[in-house]
């Protein structure tokens, strides 16, 4: 290979999704976990999510972008996803940080199931108390 395209990465978290992002130059091709988005993510909300940071730059058609993405759900490997996307894309091009900033791409969003406690039904719920 003579040409040497430069590649940019970044990874992206939601949840326990973790989303590792390769974005370079291209036509546009998007690939989740070798194969194409709209195989990989069945439900409309999931794509328009994980192209929200494309869409806002207008880098739609223009960046080919590459997605290994592991753990939790389609809803949170979606955000991982897009959290992915938008560093990459601000590794990019540092113009666009602002945008992303600005409409609160760039923010992990750390919010984790709580862990179930011993003694406990759940995280925070109790087993009912019965006096007699």
């Amino acid at each position: 290979m003579t040409s040497k395209t430069t590649v940019f990465y970044a990874t992206g978290k939601r949840k326990c999704s973790v989303a590792r992002t390769w974005l370079k130059p291209g036509s546009g091709k998007i690939t989740v976990n070798n194969k194409p988005l709209e195989e990989f993510f069945l439900v409309e909300s999931a794509k328009k999510r994980a192209l929200q940071a494309l869409e806002l730059t207008e880098t739609l058609g223009s960046v080919d972008v590459t997605v290994s993405v592991k753990g939790g759900g389609y809803a949170g490997q979606a955000w991982a996803m897009r959290h992915g996307i938008t560093k990459a894309l601000a590794e990019f091009n540092p113009e666009f940080r602002a945008a992303l900033k600005k409409a609160g791409y760039i923010t992990r969003d750390s919010r984790v199931k709580e862990r179930k406690k011993y003694g406990q039904r759940a995280a925070r719920a109790r087993f009912q108390f019965s006096k007699r």
